[in-house]
């Protein structure tokens, strides 16, 4: 994915000033910056939520800018959002059934099962909870279930806002530990983290953004170790 010299935000609000960012096949890209400084805007005019004022979104070579969100989905994209957004009235598995054929085609929706499979061995909770009424889950087991929900679309770029917010210690550990098992399958993300410290830990390269622009890009492990950033995010002097 490639984004270039993106302009956007909310009516006449201007929250992203030209911003830049690739992430290549494979590779984990974090994006780290404080609150306000556009990052979960970003995400969703990546997806098509809000339309760009100016640039382009280009994905698998093709230029996406004016796509359907349904249209990016199709294509591969897919975004875990910040706050999960279950379905609460629904089960575990009619969460997962929707989100498959909200966006499949005719023979899409002959492979839900396979999918389901997929999901529940990386997330063996939702499967013990299938039956259950998602609005009744804790945190932790409705950001599994958004990761999975993401998942059932067969994305080859996944977007994830905020993954560890409000999660305790283990179960950020948990979901990073099967974060880490899709990294291994190929599966390349987009990381927004709170923890800068452990997104720089968990990727390969990294963004900084802050008041809407990038002020700073590299490996992460450079990142992790500039002045600026220690100082700024890390908590580090």
């Amino acid at each position: 994915m490639d984004i270039r010299n993106l302009v956007a935000g909310y009516g006449k609000n201007e929250v992203l000033h030209n911003v830049s960012l690739s992430v290549a096949p494979g590779e984990v890209v974090a994006l780290i910056g404080a609150n306000g400084a556009g990052k979960t805007t970003l995400m969703s005019t990546i997806l098509g939520r809000i339309a760009p004022m100016s640039g382009e979104v280009r994905f698998k070579g093709e230029d996406i800018t004016k796509a359907s969100v349904q249209r990016r989905v199709r294509k591969g994209l897919a975004l875990v959002p910040e706050g999960r957004e279950p379905l609460k009235p629904l089960t575990v598995q009619e969460n997962l059934v929707v989100a498959r054929n909200r966006n499949a085609d005719g023979r899409g929706r002959a492979e839900v099962h396979e999918q389901l499979d997929q999901v529940y061995d990386l997330f063996p909770r939702l499967k013990d909870r299938y039956r259950q009424q998602s609005g009744s889950m804790s945190g932790g087991e409705q950001q599994m279930l958004a990761i999975g929900r993401a998942l059932m679309s067969r994305p080859e770029l996944l977007m994830l806002d905020e993954p560890s917010l409000g999660l305790a210690p283990t179960i950020v550990d948990t979901v990073f530990e099967s974060l880490a098992r899709l990294r291994g399958s190929g599966l390349s993300m987009l990381l927004v983290e709170q923890d800068a410290f452990l997104a720089l830990d968990f990727a390969d390269r990294g963004y900084v953004l802050d008041t809407g622009g990038v002020t700073l890009e590299g490996p992460a492990n450079e990142l992790a170790a500039d002045p600026t950033v220690k100082a700024s995010y890390l908590g580090m002097a």
